[in-house]
């Protein structure tokens, strides 16, 4: 039985808009090392700057003194990111906003970033710690054929 090789890289953003956007480039140059395609890697940016916004803005309250961490690890199946913050996080998945109504003026135009992150990653799960020690939401996305990376993790 092989050993699967995993590489991590962590970076810690302050809660300020903007630093989304270190993250953003972060996962995208590890995801571009890894062989994955040029709509992967936009999807994945779209999808982590989301998140990063959600954890500054919501879990972290804008609250300069805390930070959020980004966590991407590396394997020969794909990408996971887990985005940190400490707040309490949701207790369940995210519903499905009503695009009609938001387009329309019917309803707030914001709240749709859970959504989209759920349409461009493989894989989305938003967890909640009830001991408050801080919640995170971890991204999956697959790589869909074989790269150097997988080759050299062998």
């Amino acid at each position: 039985m092989s050993e699967r090789k995993t590489t991590n890289v962590e970076v810690r953003l302050p809660s300020r808009m903007g630093f989304e956007k270190v993250a953003m480039s972060t996962a995208a140059s590890v995801a571009k090392l890894m062989g994955f395609r040029d709509d992967r890697v936009e999807d994945l940016k779209t999808a982590v700057a989301e998140a990063c916004i959600n954890a500054i803005e919501h879990g972290n309250q804008l609250n300069e003194k805390l930070s959020v961490g980004v966590i991407l690890s590396a394997s020969a199946d794909g990408l996971e990111v887990k985005v940190v913050d400490n707040g309490e996080g949701i207790s369940k998945q995210p519903p499905k906003p009503d695009i009609d109504r938001k387009v329309h003026g019917e309803e707030d135009p914001r709240g749709m970033g859970m959504f989209l992150i759920q349409a461009l990653v493989d894989e989305a799960e938003w967890v909640h710690d009830s001991k408050g020690n801080g919640s995170y939401v971890r991204l999956v996305i697959r790589l869909d054929r074989e790269s150097e990376f997988d080759k050299e993790s062998k």
